[in-house]
């Protein structure tokens, strides 16, 4: 029996066959070995291939973001540089956050790094009552406008509060260098100390 010219009609055996979908998640092998029992007690419990990974998946957070001050604001992810000035419009003390942490949450620890002072100004994202009794507690005279929201205002005197444009004048002085104004640096400890080293300049200045 000759085949010739029959090769168009002749086919595999298994072509028809569907094909079989597996009963077992496929992944890591070792995930697969913890599953069925037959792992080492002291693996990691979870199916990740890596123990030291932390980022879930589909998440939108950028792994390590939060620990280099980055925060997603407005503006994108930027940086923000909380700061306490002197009547003579140089920095005392300073700490980075990202840009979507509100002031009020840094302000405590701030201002207990800060030196003692007779008065105290700040606009009115600072009107909190367990931040003005750590004022007042410190010795010094609060000058924070009311919050709308505030249900029984404080007494507030707006002459004093016309000096807490050094703080606006001192970020300005900031912004004067490049590195400062846009971030370069990758790491949060690198940018901390280009705004020290940029501050400092700044007392030599003023």
């Amino acid at each position: 029996m000759s085949l010739e010219g029959l090769s168009s009609g002749v086919w595999p055996v298994d072509d028809g066959l569907q094909p079989l979908e597996p009963l077992e998640w496929s992944g890591p092998v070792d995930a697969v070995i913890r599953r069925i029992g037959l792992g080492g007690a002291n693996r990691c419990g979870d199916d990740r291939q890596f123990g030291g990974q932390s980022t879930p998946r589909f998440g939108r957070r950028k792994r390590g973001a939060a620990i280099q001050a980055i925060g997603r604001s407005r503006g994108g992810r930027t940086t923000k540089i909380h700061a306490i000035v002197d009547g003579a419009c140089r920095p005392l003390a300073f700490c980075l956050s990202g840009g979507n942490v509100a002031d009020i949450t840094v302000a405590p620890a701030l201002l207990a790094t800060a030196p003692l002072s007779r008065s105290f100004l700040a606009d009115q994202g600072y009107d909190a009552r367990a931040f003005r009794e750590q004022i007042v507690e410190r010795g010094a005279i609060v000058v924070i406008p009311n919050n709308p929201t505030r249900k029984h205002p404080h007494s507030f005197d707006p002459l004093p509060y016309r000096q807490r444009n050094v703080i606006e004048r001192m970020f300005c002085q900031l912004k004067d260098w490049r590195r400062i104004a846009t971030r370069y640096d990758k790491l949060a400890r690198n940018f901390a100390s280009a705004v020290a080293l940029a501050a400092a300049m700044t007392w030599w200045i003023n």
